[in-house]
C-alpha cells in the first residue's frame, strides 16, 4: 500500500466513510507529564486527530501534572475532540491502573460530553 492510499484510507475511516470503522483511540499513560491523545482506529497507526497535555502552551503554566491538572487535560482534549467532530472513544490508559491522575483524566473528559 502507498503512502498516499493508506492516508486516503486513514481519512475514510476517521470521517466514517469506509464500513465498519472503529472509534478513534483515546491515549493516556501519565507518569512525569499527562497526556490525552486521540488517535485513529486500531490499525491505523501514527494519525492523531487532537491532543492536550501539561507541556501544551496553553495551559503549561497554569497546570501541574496531578489529579487536579489532569482534570483539566481531560476537559481540554475533549473540547478539541469534540471540535474535530469525535464524539465516542475507545479509552488506552496504556497499563495503568484506574485510579488516579487516569481516573481523574477519563471522568473529565466524560463530563465534558465524550463517550467512552
Amino acid at each position: 500500500m502507498t503512502h498516499r492510499s493508506s492516508f486516503l484510507t486513514a481519512a475514510a475511516v476517521v470521517l466514517g466513510l469506509a464500513s465498519g470503522a472503529a472509534s478513534p483511540r483515546a491515549e493516556t499513560n501519565p507518569t512525569r507529564l499527562t497526556y490525552l491523545t486521540f488517535s485513529g482506529p486500531v490499525g491505523l497507526p501514527g494519525v492523531t486527530l487532537a491532543a492536550a497535555s501539561t507541556v501544551s502552551k496553553a495551559v503549561a503554566k497554569d497546570v501541574a501534572a496531578n489529579v487536579k491538572g489532569a482534570k483539566t487535560i481531560g476537559e481540554l482534549a475533549a473540547k478539541k475532540a469534540l471540535d474535530k467532530g469525535i464524539k465516542e472513544v475507545v479509552f488506552d490508559r496504556g497499563g495503568m491502573r484506574y485510579h488516579g491522575k487516569v481516573k481523574a483524566l477519563a471522568d473529565a473528559a466524560r463530563e465534558a460530553g465524550l463517550k467512552f
